[in-house]
């Protein structure tokens, strides 16, 4: 198992491409509050570091981001053995340009006046770090089980996990 740190933004693109929805999780005064939202696709050439998802302006999200910026957002893949936590400081925002950019057919069915609907708030997360772990792809876990289970030894993985710090 690979345990460096990994300072590589690419590395983040990578697990987070085809994880379409995530788990947001923001602070309330009841707790913590995850809820599933969309991640606005991430492009390589222009990754700054940032997470971007739309959200209803009276939403929830909006005052408990107001109220304490850190959030936590959990990726995962099971049938690519891929999981990933960002930790970052979220804020919430009218943002016509942005939505624009990142306008997509979801979006739409959502707000279907489009990116300068008066309902639709972005929230933008600077990431501060992440953890991932990368695993086997199905077939070579159950090979691995397989032969651990027949030669009654532990499992071994090659399982990649790593660090990165705010891209």
């Amino acid at each position: 198992m690979n345990d460096a740190p990994d300072n590589s933004a690419a590395k983040l693109i990578e697990l987070v491409k085809d994880i379409r929805v995530a788990f947001l999780v923001t602070t309330a005064s009841r707790g913590i509050h995850p809820r599933p939202m969309y991640t606005q696709p991430v492009d390589a050439e222009t990754f700054s570091g940032e997470l971007f998802f739309f959200t209803d302006d009276k939403s929830d999200m909006i005052s408990e981001i107001a109220a304490n910026a850190r959030v936590a957002i959990t990726y995962a893949n099971p049938s690519h053995n891929r999981y990933l936590c960002v930790i970052g400081d979220a804020i919430a925002e009218k943002d016509p340009e942005k939505a624009t950019e990142l306008w997509n057919v979801f979006a739409k069915a959502w707000w279907p006046d489009g990116p300068h609907s008066p309902a639709l708030a972005i929230i933008r997360v600077r990431i501060v770090e992440a953890e991932y772990w990368d695993g086997p792809s199905n077939t070579s876990y159950a090979l691995s089980m397989a032969k651990a289970i027949l030669t009654q030894q532990r499992i071994e993985l090659d399982i990649e996990h790593g660090r990165i710090r705010g891209t």
